[in-house]
């Protein structure tokens, strides 16, 4: 089965609404193209034209983008996970920060 196939097969099922998302990111990102384009061009046909070839490889990108968000940690809502502050540790020999032994490096 082909990659696109595979992302798109069992969409939905699973609580994945990334493709809903998507869809309705293309409706409103059309909408805004058509809109700033017309409003600089004052045109119609080179309005649609532009809300069309733009949007419609952004829309693509996009698709891809939440796959990718959601494989690479983030969550399907935008949300980050939480890193405990005792966790993170700063660079080896940062003079802005206290050494471990409480002496400055």
């Amino acid at each position: 089965m082909s990659v696109l196939l595979q992302f798109i097969h069992h969409h939905g099922s699973q609580g994945d609404q990334s493709l809903v998302k998507t869809i309705t990111f293309a409706c409103t990102h059309f909408t805004v193209a058509f809109t700033v384009a017309y409003l600089l061009t004052g045109d119609i046909i080179i309005g649609s034209l532009l809300a069309m070839i733009e949007p419609a490889i952004n829309t693509i990108a996009y698709f891809f983008h939440e796959k990718l968000w959601s494989r690479s940690g983030g969550t399907e809502d935008g949300a980050v996970k939480v890193v405990d502050p005792a966790d993170v540790r700063p660079p080896e020999g940062c003079p802005c920060y206290p050494a471990a032994d409480g002496m400055n490096a």
